[in-house]
């Protein structure tokens, strides 16, 4: 199915066009997911959004919920976009590295609350995703795998080592995430020198994110 369909008109009036029809859905349903919670999305409310046809999502999505996996897809390849440019940003040493994948995923997650939990309804079931959100090079999971190989942390050798180091990491930065955020911790965060160095002394001292 192709992105030429006839045009239709934005709410201002005008008539809309889109070359990437798919792309603007996703687009508008992770706007909609932002700003009114997953709970409110439907394929005419984003075909609405969008500033297209009520018909048009059904040109790439066959149900909400295929639509919805989309936006999970998008996230988690936003989170690694992000990954790599705070990598970009630091030097060589393995544990600077582990610690910047680490604490870039939490701020990720403090800062897209209701897209980071949409990424993990999704994640429960993985399978429904397409393959390169765990296994493209420059994925979130294949940035944490690296990193962790290159720190000592997993056998090059053994996937089954490689593959329990990252998501030993992975779970250890989720747990950050979740947590690090509790008013509680705000006397603590204000000891070690602020937010930042909270969540980097955290991920640190949980082992998985501590080089060998």
């Amino acid at each position: 199915m192709t992105d030429t369909i006839e045009p239709t008109t934005a709410a201002d009036g005008r008539p809309y066009h889109h070359g990437d029809l798919r792309h603007a859905l996703i687009q508008a349903a992770r706007a909609i997911i932002i700003r009114d919670g997953a709970q409110a999305l439907s394929l005419r409310g984003v075909a609405r959004e969008a500033g297209v046809s009520p018909a048009a999502p059904y040109h790439h999505f066959k149900d909400k919920q295929e639509l919805v996996l989309a936006v999970g897809q998008l996230g988690f390849e936003e989170l690694g976009i992000v990954m790599e440019q705070e990598l970009a940003k630091c030097s060589d040493d393995p544990q600077e590295r582990l610690t910047v994948i680490g604490v870039s995923y939490v701020l990720f997650a403090r800062d897209n609350p209701a897209l980071y939990r949409l990424m993990y309804d999704c994640a429960r079931n993985m399978e429904a995703l397409p393959p390169d959100v765990h296994e493209k090079d420059h994925s979130a999971y294949a940035i944490v795998r690296s990193a962790m190989i290159a720190a000592g942390l997993a056998d090059p050798d053994d996937p089954v080592a490689i593959e329990l180091a990252t998501t030993a990491g992975w779970c250890a930065a989720h747990g950050v995430a979740e947590m690090g955020g509790f008013a509680q911790f705000d006397p603590l965060k204000t000891a070690v020198g602020g937010e930042l160095n909270f969540y980097r002394e955290l991920l640190k001292r949980t082992g998985a994110f501590s080089a060998r």
